[in-house]
């Protein structure tokens, strides 16, 4: 599982808001110290890892999604 968050200032309110930007391929930045693409952004079309967790509300919430 990767840990990913909301790139280019965005943020979400809801998980819905964090899926809908997802579903429509816009990028989210990985935040995996152990990763080598640590700081990178990913979005759905580059997903190799399966199951996500996205952290949003300023990184207050997060939910594990199998996309």
């Amino acid at each position: 599982m990767i840990t990913l968050t909301p790139a280019y200032g965005r943020d979400y309110k809801s998980k819905a808001a964090v899926l809908e930007d997802w579903n429509a391929g816009k990028d989210f930045i990985i935040n995996d110290f152990s990763s080598p693409w640590d700081g990178k952004p990913m979005n759905k079309d580059s997903n190799e890892h399966g199951l996500v967790q996205f952290r949003f509300a300023g990184l207050r919430k997060a939910f594990n999604s199998g996309i």
